[in-house]
């Protein structure tokens, strides 16, 4: 727990100062200024008494033990300060202090000395390098920063300080964003992402978790927790450092490591996390979860007094998968009843530009009784006798009654002003754009279908792990990490992956003896260690139908190896016996995240993977729902269920297939790239098979 962070008795500023424009002497204003209730106590061995509290040398002078410290010295004093709250008893501490991994690395070293001592003491630490802290309920402020933000239901943690100094700055100049946490985590030597959520899912104060990261740790232990968390609140998140040029922005500002973009799609997708793409789409849609019922459904009512605006929205809703509500026949009669000829009572609802508040009012009274509604939106453009004021007035106190949630585009400057301040008071969201409440809708539907969904189905095969295990002993003890197609299908095997026939030649003639058995028509591939990618060097031929063939394909395979990879050790040719090549060739393959780990591919195959890239993920382990849901992912998914005459093909072998790889790759943290490209899909009933299979070995 962290309540000692968000509900200190007391709170001791370790370099406080009574010089204004010092970071120690707004840290201790703040404090003071925010309201906090209990004691606070600046610690300057230089002075006696600041801003009209008295001072203390060390924290070990005190005459009660703070919850919380907050730290604002030079960094190589930082150390020393921790270790006096260490034997104070202080269970919570701020570092605000910069100067450590994120700078030098003998910063980093300073950094660890810290975690070393906060393990000792057993002491939590937000920071270093951070902002520091708010709790609007508390209250208190223990940051740097200008201003305290006005009291709402959005917790907001960030990894850059100077982004909450803007986006405070943002919520004192607006009424309806407002927040009940505001926590600054800088470098996360201790306290993190993973430990916010979890203080923040049973807080009463809090409605909607947001968080801006740079990078995550433990991914498996945060998808966990975040899976938990998401079941009870939203959690809505901005990643940056998502492009080449960004990810390595990331790592010169915080020290974080950012895992790959895929990954994060996947393990935010199978968390129940939200993932936002601006702050701007982050703050939007905060705004609606904070203050309004949850989205029940997808199907919205517009009431506006302009038609383009009511075009836009609706583009907006439907291209976000949402739909437009169809009115009973009912509430049309109603509309009708009471709206001018020329309106439309027909959804978007045009109440007309010279609509004043009463007929707004009669609009939505009439439309939100209607079953097939689950939310509202009402669009007010500054027409020449619209009120604003008095339709905001009206629209706000009519939405009390009302348990659907309600967003408005009051749009506009500044006659839009008023009318948004207005809103405010009733707590419902004004944007100044209809795609922007039509997207906040969206994110609301999102989430509810996120928190609805079941939790995993884990599937376990019974395997021969053993097998594995000789095989990759065996290439260990060659010096070797890279696994061809020979001791890969041994792999796959043992994990019950179907496999055509394939037997090792050394020589020709061997190739000759085996192809024999197999029966005409065979495949030869080239058989080495350092050739994973046979194509590249004509290293495979097909629908070989004599002896004659497969002799002098063995020998042009084996030259051009030799010629193309002149130190490849070479053992020979892999006979394969063909298979019927009237599937569909798909891709399954696994790279291994610094982050989560293991990240399962689906996606086409063959030579086309490389040119289209259209592949979903997955972060193993994952469960059956998850497997199928890759199989509709991606955009050709419309093959697998089968076009122009063709049969659908096998989903279930192929979601087996998924099912089995994450085990794999799961069981054997090893694996750090594996694919089988192509995996030949045949048409239901018929199952699939690897016609090519590659790993990769941690080194």
């Amino acid at each position: 727990m962290l309540d000692a962070f968000f509900q200190p008795n007391s709170v001791a500023i370790i370099g406080a100062s009574s010089t204004p424009g010092k970071l120690g002497y707004t840290v201790l204003a703040n404090v003071i200024e925010s309201g906090f209730r209990g004691g606070i106590y600046p610690i300057n061995p230089g002075a006696t008494e600041i801003y009209g509290h008295q001072a203390y040398a060390s924290v070990l002078d005190l005459p009660e033990i703070p919850d919380l410290g907050v730290i604002v010295i030079p960094a190589k004093y930082v150390a020393s300060a921790l270790r006096d709250c260490g034997e104070k008893g202080i269970p919570a501490v701020v570092i605000i202090t910069a100067g450590f991994r994120e700078a030098s690395v003998e910063g980093a070293e300073r950094e660890a000395e810290l975690i070393e001592i906060a393990k000792q003491y057993n002491i939590r630490i937000i920071g270093p390098n951070c902002l520091g802290l708010i709790d609007t309920y508390t209250p208190i402020n223990a940051t740097f920063a200008a201003g305290t933000p006005p009291q709402g239901k959005i917790a907001f943690m960030s990894q850059s300080g100077a982004l909450q100094t803007a986006i405070l700055d943002w919520s004192l100049a607006t009424d309806d964003l407002a927040f009940s946490k505001f926590v600054s985590l800088g470098n996360k030597a201790d306290v993190s992402e993973i430990d916010l959520m979890e203080a923040w899912a049973d807080d009463p104060d809090t409605r909607v978790i947001l968080a801006y990261v740079e990078g995550v740790p433990s991914g498996q232990k945060f998808m966990q927790v975040a899976r938990e968390v998401s079941r009870k609140k939203p959690i809505l998140m901005l990643k940056s450092g998502v492009t080449e040029s960004g990810s390595r922005a990331v790592s010169s500002h915080t020290g974080s490591l950012a895992g790959s973009e895929a990954a994060y799609d996947a393990a935010f997708f199978q968390s129940g996390i939200l993932r936002m793409d601006s702050l701007q789409e982050l703050f939007d849609n905060a705004r609606a979860f904070a203050n309004q019922p949850l989205l029940q459904g997808d199907r919205i009512a517009i009431i506006t007094n302009a038609g383009g605006p009511g075009i836009l929205a609706t583009d907006m809703l439907e291209r976000k998968g949402m739909h437009l509500a169809r009115f009973e026949k009912e509430t049309t009669e109603a509309l009708n009843a009471v709206l001018p000829e020329a309106a439309s009572a027909h959804n978007p609802v045009d109440v007309l530009g010279d609509a004043l508040a009463d007929r707004y009012a009669k609009a939505i009274e009439i439309v939100a009784k209607d079953p097939n509604v689950d939310g509202l939106l009402c669009i007010v453009t500054p027409q020449a006798m619209t009120d604003v004021p008095a339709t905001a007035r009206l629209v706000g106190e009519m939405c009390e009654d009302i348990d659907k949630p309600i967003l408005g585009a009051f749009m506009g400057g500044a006659r839009a002003k008023e009318g948004e301040d207005i809103l405010a008071t009733y707590k419902i969201p004004n944007y100044k754009f209809p795609e922007q409440a039509a997207s906040a809708f969206a994110a609301m539907r999102d989430y509810r279908i996120a928190r609805d969904r079941p939790d995993a189905e884990y599937v376990t095969f019974d395997v021969d792990k053993e097998a594995v295990e000789e095989t990759f002993a065996k290439v260990r003890a060659e010096g070797r990490v890279q696994i061809g197609e020979l001791e890969a299908q041994a792999v796959g095997k043992a994990y019950g992956i179907r496999l055509p026939g394939s037997q090792l030649a050394e020589t020709a003639d061997q190739a000759v003896e085996i192809a024999g058995k197999f029966g005409y028509p065979v495949v030869l591939k080239i058989a080495s260690p350092d050739i994973l990618h046979k194509t590249d060097v004509g290293g495979v031929k097909v629908g070989l139908q004599t002896a004659a063939d497969v002799r002098d394909a063995f020998d042009l395979i084996v030259y051009r190896a030799q010629r193309y990879v002149p130190d490849a050790r070479i053992w020979g040719c892999l006979v394969q016996e063909m298979v019927a090549t009237d599937g569909m060739e798909v891709l399954v393959g696994m790279s291994r995240d610094a982050q989560f780990g293991p990240l399962v591919t689906f996606g086409l195959g063959g030579i086309l993977v490389e040119a289209l890239k259209d592949v979903t993920f997955r972060v193993a382990p994952f469960g059956k729902q998850d497997a199928e849901e890759m199989l509709d992912e991606i955009r050709a998914h419309s093959l697998l269920r089968g076009v122009r005459g063709k049969p659908p093909a096998d989903r279930e072998a192929l979601a087996e297939t998924l099912l089995r790889i994450g085990q794999m790759v799961t069981d054997f943290p090893e694996i750090v790239e594996m694919d089988i490209n192509p995996l030949m899909v045949y048409d239901s009933g018929r199952g699939a098979i690897a016609l090519d299979m590659r790993l990769v070995l941690k080194s």
